[in-house]
This record gives structure tokens, sequence and C-alpha cells, in this order.
């Protein structure tokens, strides 16, 4: 199955231009091509996806069940509790 795309226009620096042109020629690429990797190399290492493991998984689902029962403090109940003198 075909993926759907869309087109997107942007504008650059002559200078940046000039080098998608140049790098386009080298590498027989598309100017779409190459800006396709550059978003995706910089999507990646910007903002890398995070898998939880079983163990962040399980103390979520933990969590989630002692709040479903209602054993849980507000950031307020924290924050004054730790405020209260220790005897």
């Amino acid at each position: 199955m075909a993926r759907a795309r869309q087109s997107m226009t942007i504008s650059l620096p002559e200078e940046m231009l000039a080098e998608v042109h140049r790098v386009s020629r080298e590498e027989r690429r598309t100017h779409s091509g190459l800006v396709r990797e550059a978003l995706h190399r910089y999507f990646h290492d910007r903002f890398p996806v995070v898998v939880a493991t079983q163990g962040e998984l399980r103390a979520v689902a933990h969590g989630r069940a002692e709040i479903a029962k209602g054993d849980y403090l507000t950031l307020d109940q924290f924050f004054n509790d730790r405020r209260a003198p220790i005897c």
C-alpha cells in the first residue's frame, strides 16, 4: 500500500539551498528525500522514543491500582506532611 504524502513549502537561505542542490547531486537523491532524512535524523536525535521496561510498566500499574483504591496523597498533603515537626 502506498503511503499518503503531503507537500510542504519551506524557505531556505541561498547558501543552504545551494548545499541541498550540491548534496542531492552528489548522492543522486531528490531534494525531498534529502530533507526527509534530515528531518528524520533531527526528530530521532532530538526526541528519542523511550520504551518503558517491564519493571516500569509494573510500577505504573501498581501506582494506578493504589490510586484507584484511594491510597494516595495530593501534592499539598505531601508537602504539608514534610513540613510537620518530627517528634
